[in-house]
């Protein structure tokens, strides 16, 4: 997979899409409904915005995208979501791709008060601590997207508490992330479930785990045995864990299934499920979303 295919899976225009409006019953939607996707009139929705910040873990300043909810109130505090992005991108691949619709899903279901109003933080996941490292499909090239829980958790998050009117704590905090963004949106939420009430991995990548594809040898970021969540009843037990992905994902194929398959054995209470008719693309990445805002509300009733 180059830059390019990963780039061109992000920008695919979906054409079949359930036309319904879905009035919230706790189940899965397995495809994110137009209702919740187009831009509507009379709604207002939240701006794109960029900034830096020094990260120390990287030694450098380094940037990241905001999208804070219309009608922003520094006297209000709001709770945040860390998105991350797929192998090769950076701080701008999901606010430049319009097809991805975040500004319309959290637009749309927080005016209808389906959802609470975020902020969302979509980092530069590359934390490399050398200006010549680049990504690719090696250790050496993939070793920055696992150093990211470093700068995620040290250097990113007190920046964002800081700039921000945020509400702090695990339960007001949520990590979602596609393709690559969901290997480490999954290695960080069981490394650190004391941060993260909330986590989805959208057509997770494979490397949370010792493995193979078609690209590299993965050396694995825990073993199989460690891929497990706090138990029921645990302080940090993690209150919402989605994995899903496309049932056509011509790139990451069956990892995010093996990965459901690792943590039901390892006895991790998650939801799994496929999006109909969706390859590694957007219309994978909207039912993600979609499901994750309204499964967050659901299991904080």
């Amino acid at each position: 997979m180059s830059e390019n295919t990963e780039n061109k899976e992000l920008n695919v225009e979906e054409t079949v899409e359930d036309n319904s409006t879905i009035e919230s019953t706790g189940e899965i939607v397995e495809k994110c409904p137009i209702s919740a996707s187009e831009k509507k009139s009379g709604v207002a929705y939240g701006e794109y915005g960029h900034d830096t910040y020094f990260s120390k873990t990287c030694n450098m300043e380094r940037a990241y995208s905001f999208l804070l909810p219309a009608n922003y109130d520094e006297n209000k505090k709001y709770p945040v979501m860390y998105l991350l992005h797929g192998i090769f991108g950076d701080e701008n691949s999901f606010p430049s791709d319009s097809n991805n619709k975040i500004k319309e899903i959290f637009g749309n279901l927080s005016s209808e008060g389906r959802t609470r109003e975020w902020i969302v933080i979509m980092p530069n996941m590359f934390a490399k601590d050398k200006p010549e490292q680049a990504p690719g499909f090696s250790a050496e090239g993939v070793w920055p997207y696992d150093n990211f829980i470093n700068d995620l958790v040290n250097d990113l998050m007190p920046t964002v508490e800081e700039r921000y009117s945020v509400l702090t704590g695990r339960d007001n905090t949520a990590i979602a992330g596609f393709s690559m963004g969901g290997r480490e949106t999954l290695y960080i939420s069981v490394s650190r479930p004391d941060l993260f009430s909330f986590a989805c991995a959208i057509a997770p990548a494979p490397g949370v785990v010792p493995g193979k594809d078609n690209f590299m040898v993965h050396e694995g970021t825990i073993s199989e045995e460690a891929f497990v969540y706090p138990k029921e009843g645990d302080e940090n037990e993690l209150k919402l864990l989605i994995v899903c992905a496309g049932d056509h994902d011509s790139v990451v194929g069956k990892f995010p299934l093996s990965y459901h398959t690792i943590l039901e054995g390892n006895g991790s209470k998650h939801i799994w499920f496929e999006v109909p008719g969706a390859d590694h693309d957007n219309t994978a990445i909207k039912s993600g979303i979609y499901n994750f805002l309204i499964q967050i509300e659901e299991c904080s009733k």
